[in-house]
């Protein structure tokens, strides 16, 4: 009787409205969180320093804004050229793209914006540290490693979106006398591009909340403003709340230009009507009259001056083959200026190496992997442990817990239930529309409030993490699910099992199995974010490498590479199995070559 009525969609909408109207009430009027809520910060002149917060928030915003957009242009190019390296028949860019690649995909941002924040200043002459501290060291170093650091996972999608390009249509458009750059910008690319649009949309808005980090060195972002209005106000709530609000603001306008964009290049009938691709055929209206007033002209005057050139029969051809032979010596030269760069590349990488004090990383390197509090005693939370250890420590518990939640959040998500859909949906979109340093934040500001208790800060980036992996595991629940064909469902429900009993029996054992490499994928990084818990003062391995920085100040190149280095290892090991996991379960795929 309660599954007939439940499966009503007006009675689903009214359930829902009843316990929005009763949580409502709940929280705001009857719950006493014991906290003086003002708002009036965020809008009026605070009396004490003479400014607007709200203004202030605003201008972070505005800052956060520019880092993106030049982030994402370096990502998206840097990206592009990284992908077609990996693609590359030349082993030595083959390999240096793929170095590159995996050394940035599995080293955590934190890690590297510190090295370069830390590090690499002083491997440059005085002359060049003076002239880089002479600009907006810390807007461009915050800017310079999220844009690497995004280059390397849009690398990866755009060669995924290469190799999705059937090879008789590559060999068709070489055999009909186009050239590889011909190729590469009127076959290539705009194919790929057409297939990634979705996956480098969700990595635009990873770059975006990716900029949240800039504030740890000192760059009055979004973020850091947030932070400096609890600070100065004690009312972190309201800030949080704020930078919550504007971040979730971005994420919704970047899906939404996203969204008409992969619109616009499908050229679908309904993508055509749809509001996201009307309003990116808006901006494009310019570019359509300068392409129509320049370059067609232009491109008629080429076209008009090949059709002549063909009547001149020998004269084409020995151009052709002038053409050609300088295109062989262009390639030729362009290798060897290649190998030769990266011999000195290399020569500079093994001499610094050389000249580093080993002697300070064998004396700290003990200390990194354990570190202990000192006079840590048994009642001490996991004896006190840090560095490395406490890092393995906090990922272990929140994968493992995070994984019955997703699990929920996910079947919920799958739900064509709007009791169980909508919430977890919501609670799915709140949580990947934040930035992991704001879930920190806000798991930190909520659980004394809501439990009117302190809790050890390792336990509330524990919890910050698990609700963080949650939301995004069950995303991976949720595609598992969908990946399984419908008419197995069919199959069960009109055999009398139930829903849950089709579930459990049918449904979770094949999907678990095709989520095994993403949910081994979304372990690496967890590890890699573990390193976000120091603006806690969690001493994991992120914060014990700063304070032994902080304390020798002479050896931050030994130290912030030997903490990359307790990263990138076991991170690539993991990443190593995904593949091989992923190549298991899907053993037909075929490698591109260009």
């Amino acid at each position: 009787m309660l599954r007939y009525w439940l499966e009503k969609v007006w009675v689903q909408n009214t359930v829902l409205a009843v316990v929005g109207i009763i949580s409502l009430y709940y929280w705001g009027w009857v719950f006493d969180f014991g906290y003086d809520f003002q708002w009036p910060i965020l809008f009026t002149v605070n009396k004490t320093y003479q400014i607007n917060f709200g203004v202030e928030i605003l201008k972070g915003l505005w800052l956060t804004a520019k880092i993106t957009l030049i982030s994402s242009l370096i990502g998206i190019s840097l990206g592009t050229a990284l992908g077609l390296a990996r693609l590359s028949d030349f082993k030595p860019l083959n390999w240096t793209a793929t170095c590159i690649v995996e050394f940035f995909r599995n080293t955590p941002l934190l890690v590297i914006l510190f090295f370069f924040y830390f590090a690499f200043p002083q491997a440059l002459p005085e002359a060049g540290r003076e002239l880089l501290f002479e600009t907006q060291f810390e807007f461009w170093t915050a800017t310079f490693a999220v844009g690497l650091y995004t280059s390397a996972f849009m690398a990866e999608v755009i060669r995924a979106g290469l190799q999705s390009i059937p090879k008789g249509l590559l060999e068709a458009a070489y055999s009909s006398g186009l050239t590889y750059v011909q190729v590469l910008r009127k076959v290539i690319l705009p194919l790929a591009f057409r297939e990634i649009i979705p996956p480098l949309g969700s990595e635009f808005l990873n770059n975006m909340k990716n900029t949240s980090l800039a504030m740890v060195v000192g760059v009055a972002d979004l973020t850091w403003q947030a932070q400096q209005v609890e600070a100065l106000t004690f009312k972190g709530f309201e800030a949080t709340t704020a930078a919550s609000v504007l971040y979730l603001s971005f994420s919704l306008i970047i899906a939404f230009v996203i969204n008409g964009v992969d619109g616009r290049i499908r050229a679908s009938s309904k993508g055509k009507n749809s509001l996201p691709v009307m309003f990116i055929n808006m901006l494009l209206i310019p570019v359509s009259c300068l392409n129509k007033i320049l370059f067609h002209p232009a491109g008629r005057f080429l076209r008009q001056r090949r059709r002549q050139k063909m009547h001149a029969g020998v004269t084409v051809n020995t151009s052709q083959l002038i053409l050609k032979k300088l295109y062989v010596m262009l390639v030729l030269i362009s290798k060897g200026a290649f190998l030769a760069i990266l011999a000195g590349l290399l020569f500079s990488l093994a001499k610094g190496f050389y000249s580093f004090d080993w002697s300070v990383i064998f004396k700290e390197f003990p200390t990194m992997l354990v570190w202990q509090f000192p006079n840590a005693t048994g009642d001490d939370l996991f004896m006190g442990l840090g560095g490395f250890s406490l890092s393995f420590i906090i990922a272990i518990v929140a994968i493992f817990a995070s994984f019955f939640i997703g699990l929920v959040v996910g079947l919920g998500r799958s739900s064509t239930n709007r009791i169980f859909r909508i919430p977890s949906l919501l609670y799915i979109e709140l949580i990947r529309g934040n930035p992991l340093i704001i879930v920190i934040y806000w798991v930190y500001f909520l659980i004394p409030v809501l439990f009117d208790s302190f809790i050890n800060t390792v336990w509330s980036a524990s919890i910050a993490l698990t609700l963080f992996t949650a939301a995004y595991l069950a995303e991976i629940v949720r595609g598992g699910i969908q990946n399984i064909p419908p008419g197995q469902v069919e199959a069960a429900f009109s055999s009398g099992l139930s829903y849950w009993q089709t579930m459990r029996k049918i449904i979770l054992p094949q999907a678990l199995k095709q989520m095994i490499p993403p949910i081994v994928g979304l372990f690496i990084a967890i590890f890699k974010d573990t390193s976000l818990v120091t603006v806690l003062g969690v001493m994991e391995l992120t914060s014990v490498t700063k304070a032994l920085d902080n304390r020798l100040m002479i050896a931050s190149m030994e130290l912030w590479t030997t903490a990359a280095v307790l990263y990138f290892v076991p991170c690539l090991l993991m990443s190593k199995y995904a593949k091989h996991l992923e190549l298991k379960l899907s053993p037909e795929q075929v490698n591109l070559k260009m």
